[in-house]
């Protein structure tokens, strides 16, 4: 269990665990994917959010686990995953970080929002939730990509309570992450048995994308 929260500590010190009142990213939409056998565990944490700087609605794969087939601990360039294809016809190119209107065309599918030209595009944006978040999540191929393909997945969750890094809380005094440390070191689901309400929806972290 310990060794598993000393790298959820390591990557928070380093700037890589899931922040979702992150100043660069308004929030969005969020998930949990824990994974385990009798040996190998890992972790995903999915934060979905606008970046105005970056151009797009990006799902951010924070990978941890002691059986990761590429890369590092927390994330890189290959997690980082924008979602909306015509970004330049979705900004209005006068008024950036407001909607230009028409569809919206999300991995590939145009999708048709209730909002009209000159809407702030985070709250377009938070409107795709929930009849299209499958379409912002990551699907298997890109939760597979940097841990084994054989790896039982344990638990998904599509809330939890998170905790507040700027709080200077960290990962393994989160009672959320020392049960999910639990439940990938002995497999035992009932290990999960949160008492704090659920926090990760965006309107909970009202200081996300304010810089």
């Amino acid at each position: 269990m310990q060794s598993v929260l000393d790298q959820l500590d390591a990557a928070a010190e380093g700037f890589d665990f899931p922040m979702l009142d992150n100043g660069y990213y308004y929030a969005v939409d969020a998930r949990l994917h824990a994974y385990g056998d009798a040996r190998r565990w890992a972790l995903i944490v999915e934060a979905v959010g606008y970046s105005p700087r970056a151009g797009n609605l990006t799902d951010v794969l924070h990978v941890f686990g002691n059986c990761l087939t590429v890369g590092d601990p927390g994330c890189e360039g290959g997690d980082f995953l924008n979602r909306i294809d015509n970004w330049d016809e979705v900004e209005d190119p006068d008024e950036p970080e407001m909607y230009r209107g028409g569809p919206l065309v999300v991995r590939g599918r145009p999708v048709v929002v209730a909002a009209g030209p000159g809407e702030e595009l985070v709250d377009v944006l938070r409107r795709l939730v929930p009849e299209h978040r499958e379409l912002l999540l990551a699907d298997e191929t890109e939760l597979r990509r940097r841990i084994p393909p054989d790896l039982p997945e344990l638990l998904r969750l599509d809330e939890w309570h998170h905790p507040d890094l700027a709080g200077s809380t960290r990962p393994s005094e989160s009672p959320t992450f020392r049960q999910l440390a639990e439940v990938l070191t002995t497999g035992d689901l009932t290990r999960y048995a949160p008492t704090a309400p659920p926090n990760t929806h965006w309107s909970n972290w009202p200081e996300s994308g304010s810089l």
